[in-house]
């Protein structure tokens, strides 16, 4: 690890409020993927921001590749980060690797969590014989070939499938900016983690509220995923479902996502 903490993993803290919001991006991103959320947010909440280890802004040296091997790692990060920053209880959202940090952190230490919003989540990327992920073993393996053999290419290919646009498109530039960022050893190694994990047996001790919400359209994680989450997750959840294309709605359909990323970050699950 760094020097600290905070300088690290580029903390930012915005805003004020009783009430303090972190925020945590997914795989191939940085905390520039929540730039239209943020606005939305400093008025009425203090709120967090960071990098994930491994992101294109962070210190490459700082990458431990077996502490990064299995999301522990990460949700680690996220419960020194609050402890820091001296928050005893925060709403977290998470996007898509990050959600699941979330749920991980959220199973060590439950009494940090008012709730956790989960954005584009998925507890295993792989299909099993009675479980759909979206995603064959050898499409994996095939993916992580194509990293290691030209990373740049392969950028190329996979943002605007993941983001669901063209290359003209102002979200997909982003993606791609941010993914090459990292450093390609690094993100084959992040890469590789998230297609293995299968977190589908913690779920249960996952307790605390959980807001799903999910593109209708998404490569990377079929909508079938989000309502396997609401179905085996420990304590109370919900499920939206946004009419929106792509696995980073708030980069590419803001207009639509944050909205919604609003009203659940307001409310709570009332028993229906």
């Amino acid at each position: 690890m760094g020097d600290s903490v905070e300088e690290s993993h580029n903390v930012r803290v915005l805003g004020g409020g009783d009430t303090t919001v972190v925020l945590g991006h997914g795989f191939g991103t940085d905390q520039s993927v929540w730039k239209h959320l943020i606005p939305h947010l400093v008025d009425r909440y203090k709120v967090i921001v960071y990098d994930n280890m491994g992101a294109g802004t962070t210190n490459p040296d700082y990458f431990d590749f077996d502490r990064y091997a299995s999301l522990e790692g990460y949700a680690h990060d996220l419960l020194a980060i609050l402890d820091e920053f001296n928050v005893d209880k925060c709403i977290y959202v998470g996007h898509s690797l990050s959600s699941m940090t979330g749920a991980i952190a959220s199973i060590f230490q439950p009494h940090r969590f008012f709730k956790l919003l989960m954005l584009a989540a998925s507890p295993r990327f792989l299909n099993t014989a009675d479980y759909f992920g979206g995603f064959e073993q050898e499409e994996i393996d095939e993916l992580c070939n194509a990293i290691e053999s030209n990373y740049k290419s392969w950028v190329s290919g996979f943002a605007p499938l993941v983001v669901g646009g063209d290359m003209a498109s102002v979200a997909v530039q982003e993606f791609s900016r941010t993914m090459f960022n990292m450093r390609p050893d690094i993100a084959l190694s992040v890469f590789r983690t998230v297609f293995t994990f299968d977190l589908r047996e913690y779920l249960e001790r996952v307790t605390v509220p959980c807001h799903i919400i999910q593109s209708s359209k998404d490569l990377a994680v079929p909508v079938a995923v989000a309502e396997y989450l609401h179905q085996n997750l420990g304590g109370k959840s919900i499920v939206e479902v946004i009419s929106t294309e792509g696995h980073l709605p708030q980069l590419s359909a803001p207009e639509l996502t944050i909205p919604v990323l609003l009203r659940h970050i307001q409310h709570d699950i009332v028993d229906e």
